[in-house]
């Protein structure tokens, strides 16, 4: 559900926006002087919706556009083959997305989820708080440079521009161009589609360059910043499992969960996940040290059929299980509660005795932690610290840490650098991707309407003569992919609001 408070925040703020221009408007001593004051800056007020425009910029635009005419034609047509193909390729990929929204609503299988590769985001529900700023700047960039490159294709092709906006709709930001309708009306379709396929051409090439910075940002940083030495922790939540005396701390370098190393983020992740589909992992523990003390009480049962041995609720205990070194023959396991932290300091890790026995001289066995079902037992190395030890579900370790694979080489060097980057990057390419798709669907009001027109007139004029046929035909696609982009949207805020 969308949380109350950002939903009373949003409307207290339009109503007070609204309201305040009502008042000034039926004012009889301000309104003159209120109107104008908009009309000379550009602004227009209505319910949930401001708008500012400007001409300010169209030296800027005319500028661009008399950069090497060569080099912008063959830039713009290829924009215009492109946006031809993301034309065909958004309606392919919205199907697909359909599908698999239908399937996640008729099974409870949370990967189907995972697959989709659009998805509606609603901020405070699927879109953290906190990530609220990298959304809407992202997003507004985005929509700047769709934006420009419809203004300098424009006046390429000879169609004036009268003016550059941006507006804020309920809470989303965007940007447009005012285009001069009669020179566009005057221009060939093949001309006009180099208009309309420039604002998808250019988000797509955003995307491009957002990923290259992504792919280079560690090359880039390399004279403050080292990688591959570990993940650097830079948030711990609080009250989380990994919080505490004996937790992570912001600053720490996380190098490994268990036997397996991390590097990196990506380790981290791809470690959490291994050890959440394995099973548990035992410890070399020598027979000599087993004290009988420690197999007090009777083990017994839990729900889910595990045994548990601890009665104690201690923090300090848990219950492990091996085989009798004495009765190996039957494979009679014993239970026994034991102090957890010395149990596991300094032993290696193992599956079955004979791991021990390979690695060491002394009689040891293997001892593992009997726990309920998809609960692990994990031991997190942050050298120079001891181990913190994590008895859980690995995904909720995963969720209580923020970690970047950025390590500063100097102390003055700000943690969060990195992952301000890193972030922005990802909303980058994740939004103006969006854009390019969405906007390539032919779709009443959207660059697609004008795409597939344009592409209607160009191919269609010499097959079927008759202008109210084409159009015919334009309207029905057109219908047809209105309705599929509405039927994602619905399907797909359902599944993120009512779920």
């Amino acid at each position: 559900m969308i949380p109350v408070s950002l939903l009373v925040f949003v409307m207290a703020g339009w109503c007070a926006v609204y309201l305040a221009d009502t008042l000034l408007r039926s004012s009889v001593t301000h309104r003159i002087s209120y109107e104008s004051w908009l009309a000379s800056r550009g602004l227009m007020l209505s319910p949930f919706h401001v708008r500012w425009q400007t001409t300010m910029f169209n030296r800027l635009f005319a500028y661009c556009a008399r950069i090497n005419p060569r080099a912008l034609f063959i830039w713009f047509n290829s924009g215009l083959v492109f946006g031809i193909a993301a034309m065909l390729g958004s309606v392919v990929l919205l199907i697909r997305t359909l599908q698999q929204t239908i399937a996640q609503m008729t099974t409870d299988n949370p990967r189907i989820g995972e697959q989709q590769a659009l998805q509606v985001v609603v901020p405070g529900v699927n879109l953290p708080t906190s990530q609220l700023a990298y959304f809407f700047i992202a997003l507004l960039l985005s929509g700047v440079i769709h934006e420009l490159g419809h203004a300098v294709a424009a006046l390429r092709e000879q169609v004036r521009v009268n003016g550059f906006g941006m507006f804020v709709f309920v809470v989303y930001p965007g940007a447009f161009v005012d285009l001069f309708t009669t020179h566009l009306n005057l221009i060939s379709p093949t001309q006009q589609l180099r208009i309309f396929c420039a604002g998808v051409w250019h988000n797509f090439v955003l995307c491009l360059a957002a990923l290259a910075f992504l792919f280079l940002l560690p090359l880039l940083l390399f004279p403050m910043y080292t990688t591959g030495a570990g993940a650097l922790v830079t948030e711990v939540v609080q009250g989380s499992a990994a919080d505490g005396p004996r937790g992570l701390s912001v600053g720490d370098i996380v190098t490994g969960l268990e036997d397996c190393p991390v590097r990196g983020v990506e380790d981290w992740t791809s470690c959490l996940s291994h050890l959440a589909h394995t099973p548990q992992t035992g410890y070399c523990v020598p027979v000599a040290s087993l004290q009988p003390s420690w197999a007090h009480g009777r083990a017994f049962k839990r729900l889910d059929g595990t045994m548990d041995c601890c009665s104690n609720n201690s923090l300090t205990d848990l219950c492990f299980s091996y085989i009798k070194p004495l009765g190996r023959s039957s494979r009679e396991r014993e239970y026994a509660c034991m102090p957890v932290r010395k149990m596991v300091t300094g032993t290696r890790v193992c599956h079955t005795d004979d791991d021990c026995a390979a690695h060491s001289h002394t009689a040891s066995i293997c001892v593992t932690p009997s726990l309920e079902n998809q609960t692990r037992f994990i031991r997190v190395t942050h050298p120079p610290n001891t181990h913190m030890l994590f008895v859980g579900y690995p995904p909720h370790l995963q969720y209580a840490v923020s970690l970047t694979n950025f390590v500063p080489r100097f102390g003055f060097l700000h943690l969060d650098l990195p992952v301000f980057l890193e972030t922005f990057c990802k909303y980058v390419v994740s939004l103006s991707g969006a854009l390019a798709v969405v906007n390539s669907v032919p779709c009443f009001a959207l660059d697609g309407q004008w795409m597939l027109n344009a592409l209607l007139e160009a191919t269609l004029a010499n097959v079927v003569i008759d202008r109210q046929k084409r159009e015919l035909i334009g309207f029905f696609l057109l219908l047809a992919g209105s309705a599929l982009l509405a039927a994602n949207v619905a399907l797909g805020l359902w599944m993120v609001t009512a779920r």
